[in-house]
């Protein structure tokens, strides 16, 4: 009779989180935050982009669009042509 009861509280258990494992959810799921997890959130997020380092990873990131943006143009009006490759391994 023990035996019984031991399997059916396993049974009933909630998952628990294993921070070793990979999760994933609905994008119709929501998440609730408090205030606090919110403050530690932002609080980071800003710490870490107000930083010269974020600045410029910012700017080279418009830069490289501002560059992607010319080379498109330029296939787009035929200045610029796609470089045929040749498998490797061939000559």
């Amino acid at each position: 009779m023990s035996e019984e009861i031991n399997q059916v509280d396993v049974a009933n258990e909630a998952p628990s989180y294993d921070p070793s494992k990979k999760y994933t959810w609905s994008m119709e799921h929501n998440f609730t935050i408090s205030g606090g997890e919110f403050g530690v959130i932002l609080n980071a997020l800003r710490a870490i982009t107000n930083t010269p380092e974020a600045h410029a990873i910012f700017l080279a990131d418009r830069a490289a669009g501002a560059v992607e943006a010319v080379l498109a143009r330029g296939v787009e009006s035929g200045i610029v042509k796609e470089v045929e490759e040749s498998p490797k391994g061939t000559l």
